[in-house]
């Protein structure tokens, strides 16, 4: 489990003054992105190293509880299963002790031209022990 903080900028509130529902799947994008690094594993590398892309397959968000400008939330993401060429991250956000989305997201390894194509070993190596 990976956890990132982050505080509710008002550019992300909608006119009722609470966050915006796409900007969960940004938060998502952002913990994400926090938890492969501190794998040792970086999107930029995945793309020109190994010529590979990471795409969003599926996404999932139940929204529990709103969040509003300048709360500091906190997401919780884990790598909850990985297959042949896809994996999956789970999220918990919280506001404190409090609940406020849990989300789900499938991602699919895919060559240059947009075909399926095996996890790297490199890859799996780091990302398998944490498969649950």
């Amino acid at each position: 489990m990976h956890e990132t903080k982050l505080k509710v900028r008002y550019a992300e509130t909608d006119r009722m003054g609470v966050v915006y529902y796409a900007n969960y799947y940004v938060w998502f994008e952002v913990a994400r992105t926090e938890h492969l690094e501190s794998l040792g594993i970086s999107y930029r590398d995945i793309e020109e190293d190994d010529c590979l892309r990471l795409v969003v397959a599926e996404s999932r968000c139940s929204y529990k509880s709103p969040v509003t400008y300048n709360d500091q939330i906190t997401i919780e993401s884990r790598i909850s299963e990985v297959n042949n060429s896809s994996l999956w991250f789970d999220y918990i956000i919280r506001c404190g002790e409090r609940l406020v989305a849990e989300g789900r997201t499938a991602h699919v390894f895919t060559n240059n031209i947009g075909r399926p194509v095996k996890i790297p070993e490199k890859i799996r190596s780091v990302i398998k022990p944490l498969n649950i």
